[in-house]
């Protein structure tokens, strides 16, 4: 291919002797010809441009090196001796449009970049379409806040074991990076629930807000799990005579919400409890032990799942409490409007997950 040497007279003798003028001047010419052919240009081409270009573009001006970078970053045959070697610049402004999403950059030079430079550099690779989990790994040990962050929240990228314990840890006091990695589909629910028990309440509360649908069943069972749901009642109390009292109303026609919310408000709990299950379609003793539990998310969902109005959840949160005990109205706030937040679909889902964890 002769079209370079006719498009710049004395070619060679500018890429060995010429001085940096003539060089950027040069690389602008050839850059322009390639990139105006690049579409039709065989594999044979690009070597050649790879070649030549290699040779100049260092010595153009960095404002036209990033400019190059930007243009080269989307081009699935672009020189690759050149790509790598405005990869590697130290100046995010040309590296990072190649790092950021140029199909050309490869796996071991991610890795290597990662490994050398510095933040803007592994922010840049945190953004790229997909990342495997050898680079994400560099990140998210060398990577700085932002950095992290941003990786975790790439869907396209992939992390190891060991990656994501160290995304755990490090959400441990960060609660930004907990609600991008609690989001993420690819986190195991062994891993979910380690997330959320060393996260603060109003950063799980937020994450169950913030995440899609087909992620907050998992979310909400994470919570339950941690609130207290599955832990046994601290009292032991005698249910036979509330069932007697329930069932008696249902042969009567009578159960419903009217008369749940009258057994909470006068403080009958094992009713209250009765009630509820068969409401709700649960064993007592799952329901005691969501109402029993530390928090008051599991009565949320079970409130929202059996379709109950807000004043008779706030009287089972009273209940739960205790007669002797003075709810905080902050606390009566934030939970009425998590209820009101919480969608009837993502609890009723939550409470099949508990309906299958039940003894037969």
């Amino acid at each position: 291919m002769a079209v370079a040497p006719a498009l710049i007279p004395g070619l060679d003798e500018i890429v060995k002797h010429g001085d940096p003028k003539r060089r950027s001047e040069a690389a602008r010419k050839i850059s322009e010809l390639f990139l105006a052919g690049a579409a039709r240009f065989r594999p044979q081409h690009v070597d050649l441009f790879d070649g030549i270009l290699t040779g100049l573009v260092p010595h153009a001006e960095a404002v036209a090196r990033a400019e190059l970078s930007e243009r080269l970053s989307v081009l699935g045959n672009a020189p690759p001796g050149l790509v790598d070697l405005l990869a590697r610049e130290d100046e995010i402004a040309i590296a990072g449009p190649l790092l950021r999403r140029s199909p050309m950059v490869t796996e071991p030079t991610l890795v290597e970049i990662a490994r050398m430079k510095g933040q803007s550099h592994l922010l840049a690779i945190a953004e790229r379409p997909t990342l495997a989990a050898v680079v994400t790994d560099v990140i998210v040990r060398r990577g700085d806040r932002e950095a992290v962050r941003r990786v975790a929240g790439n869907a396209g990228a992939n992390f190891s074991p060991t990656g994501y314990s160290s995304l755990i840890k490090r959400a441990s006091d960060d609660g930004v990076l907990t609600l991008a990695v609690g989001q993420r589909h690819d986190l195991s629910a062994p891993q979910l629930k380690v997330l959320l028990t060393g996260s603060a309440d109003i950063v799980r509360r937020r994450l169950f807000e913030v995440a899609q649908p087909g992620r907050r069943a998992a979310i909400g069972e994470a919570m339950a799990a941690i609130s207290g749901a599955p832990k046994p009642a601290a009292i032991r109390r005698d249910f036979a005579p509330a069932q007697r009292a329930i069932l008696a109303l249902h042969q009567a026609g009578r159960l419903n919400e009217a008369a749940l919310l009258g057994f909470a408000k006068a403080h009958r709990y094992e009713e209250s409890v009765a009630a509820l299950a068969a409401l709700a379609g649960l064993q007592i003793a799952t329901v005691e032990r969501a109402i029993a539990g530390e928090r008051a998310d599991s009565i949320l969902i079970l409130g929202r799942a059996a379709h109950l109005k807000w004043a008779t959840v706030r009287a089972l949160i009273v209940l739960r409490l205790g007669p002797a005990r003075v709810v905080s109205a902050t606390d009566i706030e934030e939970a009425r409007l998590n209820f009101e937040r919480l969608a009837a679909s993502t609890a009723q889902r939550v409470v099949n997950f508990w309906q299958t964890r039940q003894p037969a």
